[in-house]
């Protein structure tokens, strides 16, 4: 028992108090009133995503509420409290669920009649996120970078937000009216972004959307456009469990929505690296742990009838702006995102938003995501003049903005989406255009020499000098051929510095 206690004591922070008004640290805390406050402000930056996303997919918002908050928590015991995050309803399963189930979003229409099909889709890509963090946690992070760079990640990130937009506009151009409406909610984020007073621009697509759900029912009153019907709202009981679903696993599902595994992946990296950034002390250690925390909150929360759910840049930008990191205040958000999800009430409300403000409340968010790709290009310096990032990034892109409504590359029961095809061209693309194969090819000739016993005289030498590296007598090229191989020599160093 006492070595349980020794381990617990260890294995998560033992919080001290920060009074001094500076940056906080993830294993410090404040007074107990300030991170109540905190917390609510978590809660309302990740709120409008986190109801946004499962209406889109015909997800029940107080399920998917009620298990971002059981993600946060999970994810939360699985970092030890060492990583300041909040997990919520990822919108890179929206196109591929929406492919797999056929489902539309009607404002205050049914629910997706498909959920348990996208739940078994969705559970199958947690296990495989499960098995990636398994792997990180025993071999390291390394490998990750080099297989998705921050030329196919942006690719991704891109081609999300793209293959999104036309069910945005979709949304948005229902009627004339709800095109108006879709406007004045833009200009209402917009306007709050840059000009709302202190901590509320960290809030503009809550404040956005309630902005445009108030214009939308004061002028259906006025009888200019149609008005809210709130007949659900008042049939809702106020207290109770959200509906849950068994999962049902289906080939053609699983193969459309099990790829997005790689998207949580490559988000949750950006993120983990972006708050050690913030900081000033890398969290890579702990990229596995968060991996797992993510994984097993996804596999939870499908496994229940809900979306997959990934760490939130929205609280991200929350930590950046008021350079508060506890890990604490995310348990505090994580309860009153429980709360939330067990008063059908409150998600009755949240279907009665019009397709007009969502429309807007969608174009800005995709917009964003969409965005948010092309930031990870600039940051990381991505050099967009040699050919294998210009390819990479090309195909991958326009592959995620032109295989939509449905488009789907079948091999038999599998189903490859826009999001998919993207994904997987941006890794494979970015691997077979290195510009190194050749030092790869001698690298491994001169082993496979060296194993049979070779004389190393006349092995190819493993470094970047390769052939030139030989005795003149025993290479038998002439002086042109010592020339053109130094330029060849010369040229590989290069390229492996650029990288």
């Amino acid at each position: 028992m006492e070595a349980t206690k020794q381990w617990l004591s260890n294995y998560f922070p033992c919080y001290t108090l920060n009074v001094s008004g500076g940056v906080v640290n993830p294993t410090e805390r404040l007074p107990v009133a300030q991170t109540v406050f905190l917390s609510l402000q978590h809660v309302l930056a990740m709120f409008g995503s986190t109801v946004v996303g499962p209406l889109l997919m015909g997800f029940n918002p107080n399920t998917a509420l009620f298990f971002s908050g059981i993600g946060t928590i999970l994810f939360f015991i699985c970092t030890g409290g060492r990583v300041p995050s909040y997990v919520g309803s990822s919108f890179a399963f929206i196109g591929v669920v929406n492919s797999a189930t056929g489902f539309k979003y009607v404002p205050g229409g049914p629910g997706n009649p498909n959920v348990p099909l996208a739940s078994g889709g969705i559970l199958v890509a947690g296990a495989i996120y499960f098995a990636v963090a398994s792997i990180v946690m025993l071999a390291g992070h390394h490998w990750i970078d080099y297989i998705m760079p921050p030329v196919v990640t942006g690719a991704v990130v891109v081609a999300i937000g793209l293959n999104l937009a036309g069910a945005a506009l979709a949304q948005a151009s229902a009627s004339g009216f709800d095109a108006w409406m879709s406007f004045t909610t833009v200009i209402a984020v917009a306007l709050i972004t840059m000009y709302a007073p202190g901590p509320l621009r960290r809030l503009p697509i809550l404040l956005g959307g309630i902005t445009g759900y108030l214009v939308h029912l004061i002028l259906g009153y006025c009888g200019v456009g149609p008005g809210i019907d709130f007949t659900a709202v008042k049939n809702s009981k106020w207290f109770g469990m959200p509906p849950t679903h068994a999962p049902v696993f289906e080939g053609s599902a699983i193969s459309l929505i099990a790829p997005v595994a790689v998207v949580l992946i490559v988000e949750n990296t950006g993120h983990v690296k972006a708050v050690g950034a913030m900081t000033g002390h890398s969290l890579d250690k702990y990229m596995g742990r968060a991996f797992l925390g993510d994984a097993i909150a996804t596999m939870v929360s499908a496994a229940c009838g809900s979306t997959g759910v990934t760490t939130y840049a929205e609280n991200i930008g929350v930590m950046s702006i008021t350079k508060i990191f506890s890990t604490q205040t995310f348990l505090f958000a994580a309860v009153v995102a429980i709360i939330l999800g067990v008063i059908p009430g409150f998600g009755a409300i949240i279907q009665t938003i019009p397709s007009g403000v969502f429309g807007g409340l969608s174009i800005i968010l995709f917009g964003l995501i969409a965005v948010t790709g092309a930031r990870i290009w600039v940051t990381s310096n991505v050099d967009f003049s040699r050919p294998r990032n210009l390819i990479t990034a090309g195909v991958s892109v326009v592959l995620g903005c032109g295989m939509v409504n449905g488009l789907v590359v079948s091999f038999g029961v599998v189903k490859i989406d826009g999001i998919g095809c993207s994904t997987l061209s941006a890794i494979i693309l970015y691997q077979i255009l290195r510009e190194d194969w050749g030092d790869i090819f001698r690298s491994l000739v001169g082993k496979s020499k060296e194993g049979k016993g070779a004389n190393p005289v006349m092995m190819v030498a493993d470094s970047p000098k390769g052939d030139s590296d030989l005795p003149i007598s025993t290479s038998r090229r002439d002086s042109s051929d010592a020339e053109e191989m130094e330029l060849e020599r010369l040229s590989s160093i290069d390229i492996k510095r650029t990288q």
